[in-house]
């Protein structure tokens, strides 16, 4: 009974160990199809944002605004990449510069000067004290790789892919 009970066990062991072998091997496959299309995708946006301007003869400041969120979001997609965690602060950069581009085309083309340019002023402000507590966060509770020590031994604050 002993020996059936082993038998048993070990076979139960190895079939775990099988399964989650083949089930990292989909994830990871996924997770690495996924970040090269959304990769892809970013690049190709961000030529014909480019050659939109090129053909425009002319680059608005709405437009160089948008080549910063294609560069944001390719840092982010290389970071994750690299990394395996998303960092919160890129996607709160990326809404920043959205709502500036919408503040710009708010105020530059329609000339409104009314509630709307208050209430997007205040939610890039709002983001801003997120990203400010997000830092501070980082650097006095930083994780793992976060903070580096340098040689005079003063903790010294970069940027944390790690806890963000």
């Amino acid at each position: 009974m002993d020996r059936i009970t082993k038998f048993a066990t070990n076979l139960h062991t190895e079939l775990k160990n099988l399964s989650d072998a083949c089930g990292t091997l989909l994830v990871d496959t996924f997770h690495y199809l996924a970040l090269f299309a959304l990769g892809a995708t970013t690049v190709w946006s961000a030529v014909a944002a480019f050659l939109s301007m090129v053909q425009r003869n002319r680059a608005e400041l709405t437009d160089i605004l948008l080549l910063f969120i294609y560069l944001e979001i390719g840092a982010m997609i290389g970071i994750y990449f690299k990394t395996t965690r998303l960092p919160v602060r890129y996607l709160i950069y990326i809404v920043i510069t959205a709502l500036g581009r919408v503040l710009i085309e708010l105020v530059g083309a329609e000339h409104r000067t009314g509630m709307d340019i208050l209430v997007i002023s205040g939610a890039i402000l709002l983001l801003s004290f997120a990203v400010l507590i997000l830092r501070f966060g980082s650097y006095r509770f930083p994780s793992n790789g976060s903070a580096t020590y340098l040689k005079s031994g003063k903790r010294r604050l970069t940027y944390d892919l790690q806890s963000d």
